[in-house]
Formats: C-alpha cells, structure tokens, sequence
C-alpha cells in the first residue's frame, strides 16, 4: 500500500471539506423548497384537491369583486362625463349607462 504525502493528505482534507460544504448547501435549499411538505402534499389527493379547490374560490371571490369594484368606478365616471355636457360623447355614455343599469334592474 502506497504512503499518503502530507501535500495529499492536505489536499483530501480540503475536498472533504468542500463536499460537506455543498452537501449543507444542498440540504438547505431542499428545505427551502419545502420538499417534504410537497410530497405529504402528493401522497394525500384528497387534501390536495381541498387545497386546489380552496384556492380556486378565493380567486374566483377576488376577480369577481376586483371586477365588482372597477366596473362600478368606471360607471361613476362616465356619469360625471354626462353630467359635464360634453357634446357628442355624453349622449353615447348616457347610452351606455342606460343600457347598463337596463340589465342591472
């Protein structure tokens, strides 16, 4: 069996210690990405339609009220655009607006 050198042994110890470095930089970043939690995730279909089905609401919920509040303050303002008397454009705004609060009724 062959002698390890001292300039050997030095340069073992250093890629040792290189390894273990990466080998904890990897260990963090797979906790980071929340692994495990994403397999119990997979292993549960049940729970993961209630988290996706939950999910869907809320955005639904979210897009149907975003829409809720910037169609109502897009009507506000094109009922102070007819009230401005702007010729041309408020008689075809007075329409729309009528039309609008036909369908609302």
């Amino acid at each position: 069996m062959k002698a390890v050198t001292p300039k050997e042994e030095a340069r073992l110890a250093y890629l040792l210690g290189q390894l273990e470095r990466r080998t904890k930089e990897l260990a963090l970043q797979v906790e980071k990405m929340r692994l495990a939690e994403y397999v119990r995730l997979l292993e549960h279909p049940w729970r993961l339609m209630y988290v996706n089905f939950i999910s869907g609401v809320a955005r639904g919920l979210g897009i149907a009220v975003g829409f809720a509040l910037l169609s109502s303050i897009l009507l506000y303002f094109l009922r102070m655009l007819v009230t401005a008397n702007l010729p041309g454009i408020g008689r075809f705004i007075a329409e729309i607006v009528r039309m609008v609060e036909m369908h609302l009724y």
